[in-house]
């Protein structure tokens, strides 16, 4: 597997200027400023504040940067694992399944029978797909959950890493959405792939870099971030420990006509509905 290296370009700086590992790591070194920091405490306010600004606005745009340098690189493996997703999912979308299960919808609504139908066409065409489920404990950062997603698994390359792993996450960007974003993490967000299909080093490095962005913006709203957007969480998702099956599909039939409307005993105007059901006036004396 060929190695990615994704850099920042690096500028030399003022006295007033902070580089990109100064805002990751938070080296920032104010020594020479603390002597005179009692004395100049008003007059140095307007200049904080645009300190702040210049900083924040730095943020984003590294953040962005690394962000369309990560999307825009693929590798062959991902290319054609991607292609066949893309395929099949753009068949199941227009074909009218629904599957047998205990929910009984169309099979593109219930996200299991989905990815199910979508693990077994992927194995007939030749890809060691499986279906994924990772489950994690609460802990005092993180509250407790489970994920489900594909992952197709190439033993073939010679590499001393090990199998190549391809992730496919179905809902990648909306794992991401928050409804008090600001402009900037929005922007990043739709960046971001509807479906995810790539290796599992470039989907940690997303995962890096929107909890990153998510953790800002929330610090910028003045709004403590949830347990279920920080960086452990949702790399438990993707990262933790999982159980991999090929579980076989669900029976699914096709239909070519409209599902004929269910209704309650509690809803059902069984008067209107059932014919030469009448009952004659009886007069109360």
């Amino acid at each position: 597997m060929d190695k990615e290296f994704f850099t920042v370009p690096v500028t030399s700086q003022s006295s007033d200027e902070v580089t990109f590992a100064d805002t990751v790591f938070g080296f920032w070194d104010s020594s020479d400023s603390i002597s005179n920091h009692n004395d100049n405490d008003d007059d140095n306010d307007n200049d904080d504040n645009i300190f702040i600004e210049k900083n924040n606005k730095t943020f984003w745009e590294e953040q962005d940067q690394l962000l369309k340098g990560i999307l825009c690189r693929t590798s062959s493996r991902e290319t054609k694992v991607r292609e066949a997703t893309k395929e099949v999912v753009g068949e199941l979308k227009v074909s009218e399944m629904v599957c047998i299960c205990q929910r009984q919808v169309v099979a593109k609504s219930c996200r299991n029978c989905f990815l199910r139908e979508i693990c077994d066409r992927l194995l007939n065409l030749g890809y060691n797909c499986a279906i994924c489920k990772s489950k994690w404990r609460s802990s005092p950062q993180i509250p407790s959950g489970e994920h489900t997603y594909l992952e197709v698994t190439d033993n073939s390359s010679n590499t001393k890493r090990g199998a190549v792993k391809v992730v496919i996450e179905l809902s990648f960007r909306a794992e991401f959405e928050m409804a008090r974003a600001n402009e900037e993490y929005n922007q990043l967000v739709k960046r971001l792939p509807e479906v995810f299909v790539g290796k599992s080093e470039r989907l940690r490095a997303l995962v890096k870099i929107m909890c990153s962005a998510a953790k800002t913006c929330m610090k910028e709203n003045k709004m403590h971030i949830a347990p279920w957007r920080k960086h452990k969480y949702m790399q438990a998702k993707w990262f933790g420990t999982c159980v991999r099956s090929t579980v076989e599909p669900l029976p699914i039939t096709y239909s070519t006509k409209q599902q004929k409307p269910k209704a309650s005993l509690l809803t059902f105007d069984l008067l209107d509905s059932i014919h030469g059901l009448h009952c004659a006036p009886v007069e109360v004396v």
